[in-house]
């Protein structure tokens, strides 16, 4: 009876488990509460279904993420299954590209058409140029140089914590993880410290709708994968990863040279191509 039972394929047929429910239910609370908060701002319990939506969707991440380092420590993770892990962060990081794709293409159209005569309201709020006379832009060659050297520098210690789990260095992989993540948030502060001296406001301007939502989602991918990567760390000093099996390293370097590249392109189109010149920039 036992061998009718037994298991012939490289496939993990997974458990029965209450997190894909939990984590619908959870997404459905957050979901209703962050519209009962936008239209109810005069009441005091306005946030109650947002965060409570919140946590229960945390909570199902934690436990989700948790049962899947189960599995691979135990053995459930074959080739096959890794191959399709790798499939579905590849096709993850690809709809990640195409979020990004929206904002460059806001941007870049009116950037490239700012006096389009079709788009009236565009051209009274850009005055028929770009970057807007209004805007006094960030000199790209001071601190976003600076966060730009740190994004660079972090994707070189991520791939020497890569290298390191390969030949079985673990010291090495510690100490590589140690300064991707410190550079991950001196990335973060120096981007706090930017914002906090922009001379433009998200309302009120299209360059600084544009601006905010680009480089802030960009930031916030910042921040989720200094998250993974710690995450790395802390399973690296648990003894998870191997020099053979390690793709949920593979998977937040994967994010974290993402990260990198949309930076570069956020530099170079938005701050270096954008950048409104020495009189606009005077401030910075």
């Amino acid at each position: 009876m036992a061998d009718a039972h037994a298991k012939h394929h490289d496939y993990h047929l997974v458990d029965p488990s209450p997190w894909p429910v939990l984590g619908a239910v959870g997404a459905f609370v957050m979901a209703i509460g962050a519209v009962f908060y936008m239209h109810n701002r005069e009441s005091p319990y306005r946030w109650v279904g947002l965060l409570l939506g919140l946590a229960v969707v945390l909570y199902v991440m934690f436990m989700w993420w948790r049962d899947v380092r189960t599995e691979a420590s135990t053995g459930y993770h074959t080739r096959v299954v890794q191959i399709h892990h790798r499939y579905g962060m590849m096709l993850f990081i690809a709809s990640e590209v195409m979020f990004f794709v929206a904002w460059f293409w806001a941007y870049f159209d009116v950037a490239l058409f700012p006096n389009d005569a079709i788009q009236f309201a565009r051209v009274e709020a850009t005055g028929g140029q770009w970057p807007p006379a209004s805007i006094a832009t960030f000199d790209p060659w001071h601190l976003p140089l600076l966060n730009t050297l740190i994004l660079l520098t972090s994707g070189t210690t991520v791939t020497w914590a890569h290298h390191a789990i390969i030949e079985g260095d673990r010291q090495g992989a510690k100490q590589a993880l140690w300064l991707t993540v410190a550079l991950g948030l001196l990335f973060t502060a120096c981007q706090a410290f930017e914002y906090s001296h922009a001379a433009f406001n998200f309302s009120g301007s299209i360059y600084g709708a544009t601006f905010f939502m680009a480089t802030g989602f960009h930031g916030f991918h910042v921040i989720v994968g200094t998250i993974f990567l710690f995450v790395c760390l802390m399973r690296l000093y648990k003894g998870d990863f191997t020099p053979q099996q390690h793709f949920g390293f593979e998977a937040a370097a994967w994010y974290w040279h993402f990260v990198d590249v949309v930076w570069l392109f956020l530099f170079a189109a938005i701050y270096v191509w954008g950048y409104g010149g020495p009189v606009a920039g005077a401030a910075h």
